[in-house]
This record gives C-alpha cells, sequence and structure tokens, in this order.
C-alpha cells in the first residue's frame, strides 16, 4: 500500500530523490534538517534572576527564620562568599550572551558605546544599567571609571548619571541600607545548627537556594562600589574649580536626601563644606542642610548631633567654619512639638557661649624659631632686629582684631539661636542661672548689635523665669545713653524690645524714667527714631495712664512751698536756728536706678522743642501725644528717612515688592504669629506703597488727605496744575504766535517784492525765464530746489499746513491789495442780524460766491480768506524757489554796471 501524498506533493509533483540516496537516507535528511536550530536552543545560556529594574523587589525563595540565630564561622561564610561571586559572574556572563543575539537595538548601543561621543556613551551606559542592574555591572564600573577621569566635563557628566541611577533611580533599595554578605539575616538562619565546615561542590545548607546567593553577592558588590563612588565624589568636592565644588556638593545632596544609604558619609561630607574657603559654597552648604531637614523634618536631630561631633567641638576646626555652622543651626525651624530639638540646641548654644567669652590664657613672649633644611635655625638664633618685631607685632595685631571680629559675629549668631530656640526648649533654671552673669557682660560688649540680642535673651528669661529683672531694667535704662545706638542698624529690634520690656513691667516709676530719658535722648537722633520713640510713649501711655500726668500736672517746686517754718533759739544755745521743710524729691537722670530717678514728679518738658522741629512728620506726633490725639497709624521708618525724601525730590518710584518673601529670614515672625502682638513696628514697606508725587492723582487729592511730608509737594504740583493753560488756551496762544509770524512774513515779502518787481507780474513764468525749469515743482512739498543748489527759506514756520492754518486767521488789513476786505472795521453785529450790513465787494470775490444767494455772510468771509490763503500760498511758493544765485545775463549787467562807473 502506497503512502498518500502530501498537499505540497500533490501540487508541486512528487519530489525525486537524489542520486545514491534511497528512501532511507531521504527520510534521515528529514530528521536531521532542523537539528541546528535545537541545538542553538539547547546552547542558549539559562538565567537564575530574571532581568528587571527593581532587583531587590524580586521575590525570592523564603528560608525558615530562627529566634536568636548564632553567628556562622567565619570561613563558612567566606567560601559561600566566594561561590556567590563566580555564581554571579556565570549569570553576568550568561545575560551577555543572550543580549548579544537577542535583538538589534543592543547591537545598536554597543556600536555606541565603542565609537560615539562622550554623551552617547554615558546615555547608552546609563540606559544599559537601568534594564538589570544586577546583570551589568561592567557597565556600571565603566561610568564609574569616567568618573575618575580628570576632564572635569567628563567625570561631572558620568558622576551625575551614576547619580540619577542611583538617587532617583531604582538600583538602590528606597526603604533600607544595603547589607553586606555576611550580615544578610537569612545566610544566619540558614546556617544555624548546620555543620561548621562547607566548601564549594558540597550541598547549599539549608534553604539557601543560587538565586539567594546571586542577589546577595551582588548587593555586597554594590555596597562597596558605592562607597568607591562616594570617595570620587569626595575628591571632586575638594578641587580647585569652584564649579566642580558646587557640582559635587549638590550630588552629595541629591544622594542623601534621596536614599538612605551611606547617609552618614554623606552627611559628614556635607557638613565638612561649612568650612570651604570660598563662601559661596560654605552658605550653599548650609542651605542644603535647611532643604534637608524640610525635606526630612525627623533629621534634625541626626543633623545638630552631626554638626556637633564633626565641626563645633572637635579640635583644629576654624573659626569661619564654626560660624557658618551656627548659621545653620539658629535657622533651624522649630515647633512646639519638637521640645528635644530645641532643648538640644539650647545646650549646644550655651556651650558655645562659654567658649567664646573665655579669655586666652595668658602666654608669655616666646621667639618663634624656623629650622632650615639643614637642621639649623633660621637666620643664626639671633634676636630679631627692630624692623622684625615692628612686622611681626603688626601682624599679631591684625590677627587679633580679625579673630576679635568673627568672635562678636560668632556671640551675635548664637544669641539669635538662643532667642529662638528659647520659646519652644523646656529646661530647668539652673541653665539660665550659670549662664546669666555671661549674658550680662555681653550686652557690654563693642558692638551694639551683639548687646541688643543679649537684651532680648535677657528679656524673654526674665519674663519666662521671673529673677534679674531688676537688674535687666537697670542694664535697659543704661543702653539709653549709649552712643552706639546713633548708628545701629538694628534701631527697630531696639524699639520693640523696649515695647515689650517696658509694657510688661510692673513699676509706673520704671516706665517714667524710661520715657523721660527717652524724650531726652531723640533729640540726637534722626526723624524715623523721633517718630518711633514718640508713637512708643503713645502706646505706653494706654497701658499706663498715669504718664499723661507728666503732660497735665504740673511740678512741685519746693521755694513754692508754705510748709518752712522757724524755731527760736533755746536759751542754752548759741547756734541760729535752722529751717525744717518737708522737701520731695526732684528728678535726677543721673541715677543708674530708674526707680530712683524720681522722674513721676515731672513734666515732659522734653517733648515742647520738639513741635518746632524741622521735619513735619515729627510736629505731627508730638502735637497728637502732648493734646492726647490719636494716633491711628503706627509709624514706617521707611518714610521718614533722608534717602526717601530725596528720591521724593527726584521723582524716583520705588520698587514693587516681589510676591515672596525672598530676603528675609525664615525664622522671622510672619503676619497672623502671637509675638507680632508684642512688636511695635512690623512693616517697613510703606515707601514702597506709597504714590509717586508727580502724578496727577496726588495733586488732586485733598490736602488732608495728604501725608505732613508731603504737603509741600502737594502744594507745589497744585498750583503749578492750575498755571497750566488747558486744550483750549494751548490752541488759542498757538494761533496768536501762528498770527505773528503771518505779520512777520507778509513784511519780508513785501521788501522783496520791492526790491524785484517782477515777482509780482501776472505771469508765473517772468522773472524766472533764467531757472532751470526741470529742478522747479509746483507742489508745495518738493524738494527739488535743494537738488538744484537752491536755498530754502523758512519764514517762521515749521511745515506748510501750519502756514495754511495761519492764513486762515489772518487780517485782511495785512494784504497788499487795496480791494481787500477789512473785517475788523466792518460791524460785528452783521454776522448774526443780516447780510446787508457787510460790505463786500462782489467784484472780487469768486463766481461760485456771486451766484449763490443763500451763503451767509459768514460764509462768505469764509471763502473771501480761503482766496486770500491760496493768494498768500502762491507767494509763499515763488519765495521758496528763488534762486540762490542770480541769472548769468543779471549778473553781466551788474559787471557792465560796475564798468561804467
Amino acid at each position: 500500500m502506497t503512502k498518500k501524498r502530501s498537499h505540497s506533493e500533490s501540487h508541486h509533483g512528487t519530489s525525486r530523490p537524489a542520486q545514491g540516496m534511497g528512501r532511507g537516507s531521504m527520510a534521515i535528511r528529514d530528521k536531521s534538517k532542523p537539528r541546528p536550530k535545537r541545538e542553538a536552543e539547547s546552547q542558549r545560556p539559562t538565567l537564575i534572576f530574571a532581568p528587571q529594574p527593581e532587583w531587590h523587589a524580586a521575590p525570592l525563595p523564603d528560608i525558615p527564620p530562627v529566634e536568636s540565630p548564632s553567628a556562622p564561622p567565619r570561613h563558612v561564610l567566606d567560601e559561600l562568599h566566594k561561590y556567590a561571586d563566580t555564581l554571579l559572574e556565570a549569570e553576568i556572563t550568561a545575560y551577555e550572551g543572550s543580549r548579544a543575539s537577542s535583538t538589534s537595538s543592543h547591537k545598536f548601543m554597543s556600536t555606541i558605546m565603542s565609537s560615539g561621543t562622550l554623551e552617547d556613551k554615558v546615555s547608552a551606559l546609563t540606559l544599559l544599567v537601568q534594564e538589570s542592574p544586577l546583570h551589568t555591572t561592567k557597565a556600571f564600573e565603566q561610568l564609574l571609571a569616567l568618573g575618575r577621569k580628570k576632564s572635569r566635563n567628563a567625570a561631572l557628566m558620568a558622576l551625575g548619571a551614576l547619580k540619577d541611577l542611583l538617587g532617583q533611580g531604582v538600583v538602590l533599595p528606597p526603604d533600607r541600607k544595603l547589607r553586606a554578605f555576611a550580615k544578610q539575616p537569612g545566610l544566619a538562619h540558614a546556617l544555624h545548627g548546620k555543620p561548621a565546615s562547607w566548601k564549594a561542590g558540597d550541598r547549599l545548607p539549608g534553604a539557601i537556594q543560587k538565586i539567594h546567593l546571586i542577589v546577595w553577592a551582588y548587593e555586597d558588590w554594590l555596597k562597596r562600589t558605592y562607597f568607591e563612588m562616594l570617595k570620587v565624589v569626595e575628591g571632586w568636592c575638594n578641587d580647585e574649580v569652584t564649579f566642580a565644588r558646587s557640582r559635587a556638593v549638590t550630588f552629595v545632596w541629591e544622594l542623601l536626601r534621596e536614599k538612605p544609604e551611606q547617609e552618614e558619609n554623606l552627611l559628614r561630607l556635607l557638613i565638612n563644606k561649612l568650612g570651604d574657603t570660598d563662601k559661596k559654597i560654605a552658605s550653599r552648604a548650609s542651605y542644603l542642610l535647611l532643604q534637608l531637614q524640610v525635606s526630612h523634618p525627623l533629621m534634625k536631630s541626626v543633623i545638630i548631633n552631626a554638626i556637633e561631633s564633626d565641626l563645633l567641638f572637635r579640635p583644629g576646626q576654624s573659626t569661619h567654619a564654626k560660624y557658618y555652622a551656627v548659621i545653620t543651626l539658629n535657622q533651624t525651624m522649630l515647633s512646639v512639638k519638637e521640645q528635644d530639638v530645641a532643648t538640644k540646641l539650647l545646650e549646644l548654644y550655651f556651650g558655645l557661649f562659654v567658649g567664646l567669652l573665655k579669655k586666652p590664657k595668658g602666654t608669655d613672649e616666646q621667639t618663634h624659631t624656623k629650622i632650615n633644611k639643614n637642621g639649623f635655625i633660621q637666620g643664626g638664633g639671633g634676636a630679631p632686629g627692630k624692623m622684625a618685631r615692628k612686622k611681626a607685632k603688626e601682624k599679631e595685631g591684625e590677627a587679633y582684631k580679625s579673630e576679635e571680629e568673627m568672635k562678636e559675629k560668632m556671640v551675635a549668631q548664637v544669641l539669635t539661636g538662643v532667642n529662638r530656640a528659647f520659646p519652644f526648649a523646656k529646661t530647668d533654671d539652673a541653665i539660665f542661672e550659670n549662664q546669666m552673669e555671661e549674658l550680662f557682660r555681653v550686652t557690654h560688649s563693642s558692638n551694639f548689635n551683639t548687646s541688643i540680642q543679649a537684651l532680648m535673651l535677657i528679656q524673654q528669661i526674665s519674663a519666662t523665669k521671673h529673677f534679674s529683672s531688676d537688674r535687666f531694667y537697670r542694664t535697659l535704662y543704661e543702653s539709653l545713653l549709649d552712643p552706639r545706638l546713633l548708628g545701629s542698624s538694628k534701631q527697630i529690634m531696639y524699639l520693640n524690645l523696649l515695647y515689650r520690656s517696658l509694657k510688661a513691667d510692673l513699676s509706673v516709676k520704671r516706665v517714667k524714667a524710661f520715657v523721660k530719658r527717652l524724650l531726652q535722648v531723640i533729640t540726637l537722633h534722626e526723624p524715623p527714631f523721633v517718630c518711633s520713640v514718640i508713637y512708643l510713649i503713645y502706646e505706653l501711655s494706654k497701658t499706663f495712664p498715669s504718664i499723661k500726668t507728666m503732660l497735665s500736672s504740673p511740678e512741685h517746686h519746693p521755694d513754692e512751698s508754705e510748709d518752712e517754718h522757724y524755731e527760736d533759739v533755746p536759751e542754752d544755745s548759741a547756734l541760729p536756728p535752722k529751717p525744717t521743710s518737708t522737701k520731695q524729691n526732684l528728678y535726677d537722670g543721673r541715677k543708674r536706678d530708674p526707680e530712683h530717678a524720681a522722674a513721676d514728679a515731672s513734666c515732659l518738658w522734653e517733648l515742647l522743642p520738639l513741635q518746632a522741629h524741622y521735619h513735619p512728620s515729627v510736629q505731627l506726633f508730638a502735637n497728637r501725644l502732648l493734646y492726647s490725639d490719636p494716633m491711628k497709624e503706627k509709624p514706617d521708618p521707611s518714610l521718614h528717612t533722608l534717602m526717601n525724601f530725596l528720591d521724593k525730590f527726584v521723582y524716583r518710584n520705588p520698587k514693587t515688592k516681589s510676591g515672596g518673601t525672598h530676603g528675609s529670614s525664615i525664622m522671622q515672625p510672619l503676619a497672623g504669629n502671637a509675638h507680632v502682638a508684642d512688636m511695635l513696628i512690623t512693616s517697613r514697606d510703606g515707601a514702597r506703597a506709597a504714590q509717586p508725587v508727580n502724578t496727577e492723582a496726588f495733586w488732586q487729592r485733598k490736602v488732608q488727605d495728604v501725608a505732613v511730608d508731603e504737603v509741600f509737594f502737594h502744594t507745589y504740583f497744585e498750583k503749578a496744575g492750575k498755571g497750566r493753560p488747558s486744550k483750549k488756551e494751548k490752541a488759542a496762544k498757538k494761533k496768536d504766535d501762528d498770527d505773528d509770524s503771518e505779520e512777520g512774513e507778509e513784511e519780508i515779502w513785501k521788501a522783496l517784492v520791492q526790491s524785484r518787481p517782477e515777482i509780482e507780474g501776472g505771469s508765473d513764468e517772468e522773472g524766472f525765464s533764467d531757472l532751470d525749469m526741470d529742478g522747479m515743482s509746483d507742489d508745495e512739498d518738493d524738494d527739488g530746489a535743494g537738488d538744484m543748489g537752491g536755498v530754502e527759506l523758512n519764514l517762521g514756520s515749521e511745515d506748510e499746513e501750519g502756514l495754511d492754518e495761519v492764513g486762515s486767521n489772518a487780517d485782511a488789513s495785512d494784504v497788499g491789495s487795496d480791494d481787500d476786505l477789512d473785517l475788523e472795521s466792518a460791524d460785528e453785529e452783521a454776522f448774526i442780524d443780516s447780510d446787508e450790513d457787510i460790505p463786500v465787494a462782489l467784484d472780487d470775490l469768486p463766481q461760485g460766491v456771486v451766484d449763490s444767494d443763500e451763503e451767509t455772510g459768514a460764509t462768505i468771509a469764509k471763502k473771501q480768506k480761503k482766496s486770500e490763503r491760496d493768494e498768500k500760498k502762491a507767494k509763499r511758493r515763488k519765495l521758496k524757489h528763488l534762486p540762490t544765485f542770480a541769472s548769468a545775463e543779471d549778473y553781466a549787467k551788474l559787471l557792465d554796471g560796475d564798468d561804467s562807473q
């Protein structure tokens, strides 16, 4: 029975077997035909770990946990680690073999990595690592090798790609740190209770499988490689080029913000850059640390401890680095829930405070000798000369001066931090009692701004802990006479301190003594400070109404008292009688304690000269305080400065304030804060919101609505505005000026006609026969005369149109014709009553005017003026096109005349 033919055989016919082959051999060939494909499939390597970007999220076989597993032997861990590395290398080789024969995109990427540009190579390597980080360790190492190059461009580009892979990418686990191979918890569970020996070739202990070893080996490799990358980044953080250092610091911050791996080392790198020699890098490091606190609020205590241990109290650190560290700490934003952080900051601040105020130990003068390369003393070891000692002394003086300035700045920043952390901290009285003596010492510092910071801290402590209040008020009372207050940049802070302190005081006598001394010292200050002090007294009078009696009640003098009496001298005594009287204490401004100044028995006479102050705002505030008038608005110091006054004089509008809080401290009280009510002056942007004085809207306002310091500008612009003519008046004035210019033009024309009678002839061509007619044009706007060398005469007008308009308003009597109309001599009422009273010469009017019987007299006069204007225009055209030079015939006649003479 024959075999049934297939469909292909029935269609194409039966295939003929080749020579030398029977049916058996044919069957063998058909069976062996697909063998190469099957062999390729059998030879393709199989991957134990499936390629994926998030290798740390791949599910692994479970390993049974064991409670309190024992530590496995070290040699077993080493053997397993070596075997795991072998498995990882085999896995990577298998992945590369499968990828090489997979798709054309991988071949294209291989071509780019071998012959592309630097940017192409970095991009291709980054894409390759993103596909499967576990299988592309070689590509990761190539990127790291590019980061080690000396070329800054290539190195920073490669490090930026690695930062993106490890930071924003998925190479690192987001919620945990990487583990070393020996510290894997599954390995300890699997080796618990197993034999203490294992070598390659033995069965894997416990439930450990090859996929476990591959993942653990890669995690160990990644942890070590990541640490090597941080070493490279640290090298670029210390580069001599500022741009490279700035980029490297930014890389450190982004890695620290995104993933927890190596956060201790990254934080140490970032804190160390606070001591960078370049202020830009140091301030940027401080800013990035503050931004890290915003991104991770729970890291505040970690950052504070790291700054304390690695920078502030580490020996050998410069004052510059400590200064930026303190700035970073005092800008830390705190809340009521973070009492532990605030307490830690206070302890840190007071530790720095004691170190800064500690006097340096007295050191005897020692001669610093230098040893040369031969081991001998440089210069022979003799005593330095006079110039050498002078230079050394100057050098030491400059160093001491700069050190003292930096110390003053440090103390000011420490006090700022204490003032900001104090409201949120929970401390006992013992901490502050030990530091109060040092704080009072700082109030007498050479820098007045630092003294204000110390006074603010003492005020907060006194108001909260209720001790050393009398000493604080004595120190504050003494600070009013400090001459450094005149030029201090913290006057507003000082006024707010006075307001909070005096408002919380319980002694009325002391408050009156402050008020008396304030009015005595403000005569030396500028108007902004004077206005603020007067407003301060006004606010205090609300809390202490008895201050108003110092303005209304007279003083009591002992000379006016009638209690004085005399007694007779005893007979056994020869002493004269002494008058006895009940004297009251008089005001004594020299008392150190304001309680004993007896200011309550005096009047505020110092307020009277302020009524005649040169600044109108000071006069206004003084009068309101004297007559108890209400002060509705708070004084803005920016409105009363000399610069603001000069800006108004030059009509310079101030810059508009930006929408954000750019340039202001993040720790300053914002609107709506509880501390704003205790501040006397909160806003200093009045100059920005003020209306410009040179606008029409300003001088049209009423005088009552204008500030007193702007009344002068309002009066000036109001008068200037009233003196300005309106548009109609300007048009009438312009017409009058044009009439005057028209009269002058007619006089010039008559003079020309008298000198050249042929110009007035009936024919336009007469008198101009010798001119080049090609260069002349009847168009009044043609400038061809300038091209032929002629000069255009401008008879008092700028354009022809203006002259035409002027001609319409010119008087008819100015025209040199006897037949012209004299409208001024005509009856003016004829324009209203009738047309018969107007003397009109109909022969001189155009034909259209004669034929029209319905036209009024005004229309006839208007048309006659138009004809006169046309005639004047023709005369001006002739005058304009007069040649500059005479013709040849005229010139010859002149020569002949001269010869005949």
